[in-house]
């Protein structure tokens, strides 16, 4: 089981990016995806989640700027990042719990991680 994350890239401030990550492999069942955040010399944060139904959880930092939500036929998790500033920039990282049979408990798995870059 794979997390591919993509879509990060350099934009101006004030402009918009739109993550995307998608659960490679065969699994049961997709739990709570979200995505977390590293800028250099810091530790990475929680940027938003979505649960299997949909429940949302934003960190202040992010809430009215960035949307998560998820196609959960596609198994795929996306972050919607408009109005960006300069101290967004960091490796965003995916993240979801996943059961790989009905009968295993969910693990958790991480992305690849992908580079977001707001200029001022």
């Amino acid at each position: 089981v794979q997390l591919q994350a993509s879509g990060g890239g350099l934009v101006q401030a004030g402009g918009s990016l739109r993550l995307s990550c998608a659960v490679a492999g065969s699994i049961f069942s997709v739990n709570s995806m979200g995505w977390y955040r590293q800028a250099p010399g810091q530790q990475r944060e929680l940027v938003a989640t979505i649960t299997a139904g949909g429940i949302t959880n934003y960190a202040d930092s992010v809430k009215g700027r960035f949307t998560i939500s998820r196609d959960n036929a596609k198994n795929t998790v996306y972050l919607q990042m408009d109005s960006l500033k300069p101290e967004d920039t960091a490796v965003y990282y995916c993240n979801a719990d996943i059961k790989k049979t009905v009968w295993r408990t969910a693990n958790n798995y991480w992305g690849q991680g992908t580079q977001v870059t707001v200029s001022s």
